[in-house]
Order: structure tokens, then C-alpha cells, then sequence
């Protein structure tokens, strides 16, 4: 339940619509619910503006797809991370309504109203294996409401690429910089953008690039002041920063 969701329920309640009992009733796993396995926290919407997010990683098909549908009974939007193919099976046969985003290994269900968007962000990536994470980043950002556009397959190997889609880079409130290898592009396009650039290493790369480890610490070097940086493959966490930051650039103009 959204703030949104709460002042409509009261309001029904105060112009006599909805008994007091009723909406008593759907206050009741309010803050959290415990279904055994998980406390889910239906108040997360509340207070921080975005819900509860599901990390399917290391949970068992069945817990996923139970706490995926006690938070669409809930009736908020969900979002499920790292879902691989059982998983999505078992949230679709019990929520069928789900979306699931095979490249983004992801699970969505929208409920709430569609609205204005709120935020303009772009997400890049260097390469075609960056794809997952990159687009892991703008499967969450586009079920938080913000406007995305995918600039993909444009790293420094081939720079003439990143600077053919300059302009769009400078129409948005931040931008999402995927890469692996030696993690050099988000310094590029920090340097070509006036924007925040939220840097995300991935796990792209021969040996030598230790799993992510040298594309996070390139970019945790990088002489672009603009820069930041989040977890290896972390596109979820940059997408919910992004989308924070967004929202409140979009409400500033």
C-alpha cells in the first residue's frame, strides 16, 4: 500500500463509503505480514515512496512466487529480481497477471494507476553482455514511474557510437552507465553530461577483469566528479537511486 492508496481508503472512510471495519481490515498487515519464510513490508511504500522488492536469488521457486502474491494481494505494484525460468513458472501459475523480463531476469506486476511520469533517466551499456544488468536497471525504473530511454551497445571501443546519442543523453535527469572489461564509460559520459552518472560494473570480461572487480575499481576512480557507484551487476540498485534522484530533479523544474 502506497500513500496514495492510504488517503483514498481514509477518504472513503470519511465520506461514508467504506465502513470503518472494512478498511480496518485492510490496515491489518500493516507494517509487515508474516507468511512463515518472510516478513513482507507493506509499509516500505509509505515511507520511502517505492515498495518492497523481491531478490529471488537463493529462495526456493514456491517462497518467491507466495510472497510475489501476498504483495499483489496487497494490491501494490511488485517487482521480483533475479528470477530464473522455475521461478517464473511458479509466480505466473499463481499470479498470471505478472510480466516476467527474461533478459532483465525479472518479474513485474503493475496495479497501480497509470500517472505522469515522474523523472527522466537513461541507461546505457557498453556491450550486448551488459544487456542483463542494463536492462534489469530499466525494468525497475520503469515500474517506479520514471520515463527510460535504453542507449545500448555504445562502449569506448567504438566511441563515435556514445557520441551519436549525445543529445539524448542530455534530455534526461541521470543516467545509468553498465560496463565491464576496464569499466572506462561511465567516465566518458560523465564527462558529457551535467547530470548524476550512476556507474555499474558487470561481471564482463576475461580473466583478468576478476569478475567485475576491475571495472569497480576503474570506476571508483574516475576522475569524472559526476560519477558514483554502485555493486558489481547491481542494475536494480542503480535504478532505484536513479529513480529517487529523478523524482526529485523532475519535481525541482
Amino acid at each position: 500500500m502506497n500513500r496514495s492508496t492510504l488517503l483514498d481508503l481514509l477518504a472513503a472512510v470519511e465520506r461514508g463509503e467504506m465502513p470503518s471495519a472494512v478498511a480496518a481490515d485492510r490496515l491489518t498487515n500493516l507494517p509487515f505480514e508474516d507468511i512463515g519464510h518472510a516478513r513482507i513490508d507493506h509499509h516500505r511504500s509509505l515511507r520511502s515512496g517505492l515498495p518492497e522488492v523481491i531478490y529471488a536469488a537463493g529462495k526456493l521457486p514456491q517462497q518467491t512466487a507466495e510472497i510475489f502474491a501476498h504483495m499483489a494481494a496487497a494490491g501494490s505494484d511488485v517487482l521480483a529480481t533475479r528470477v530464473d525460468g522455475a521461478t517464473a513458472e511458479k509466480v505466473k501459475a499463481m499470479v498470471p497477471a505478472a510480466t516476467h523480463h527474461a533478459e532483465a531476469r525479472a518479474m513485474t506486476l503493475r496495479q497501480s494507476p497509470a500517472g505522469e511520469l515522474r523523472g527522466r533517466i537513461a541507461v546505457v551499456c557498453a556491450g550486448t553482455s551488459d544487456l542483463p544488468v542494463a536492462e534489469e536497471a530499466a525494468v525497475t525504473a520503469e515500474l517506479f514511474g520514471a520515463e527510460v530511454t535504453r542507449l545500448y551497445d555504445v562502449g569506448v571501443a567504438g566511441l563515435h557510437r556514445l557520441l551519436a546519442v549525445r543529445e539524448s543523453l542530455t534530455a534526461v535527469n541521470v543516467v545509468i552507465v553498465c560496463a565491464g572489461m576496464e569499466g572506462a564509460l561511465p567516465s566518458v559520459v560523465g564527462g558529457l553530461v551535467g547530470v548524476p552518472v550512476i556507474a555499474v560494473p558487470t561481471s564482463v570480461g576475461y580473466g583478468a577483469s576478476f569478475s567485475g572487480a576491475a571495472a569497480l575499481l576503474g570506476m571508483l576512480n574516475s576522475c569524472s566528479p559526476n560519477v558514483t557507484v554502485v555493486n558489481i551487476d547491481n542494475g536494480f540498485g542503480a535504478a532505484y537511486t536513479a529513480t529517487l534522484i529523478a523524482r526529485t530533479a523532475s519535481t525541482e523544474r
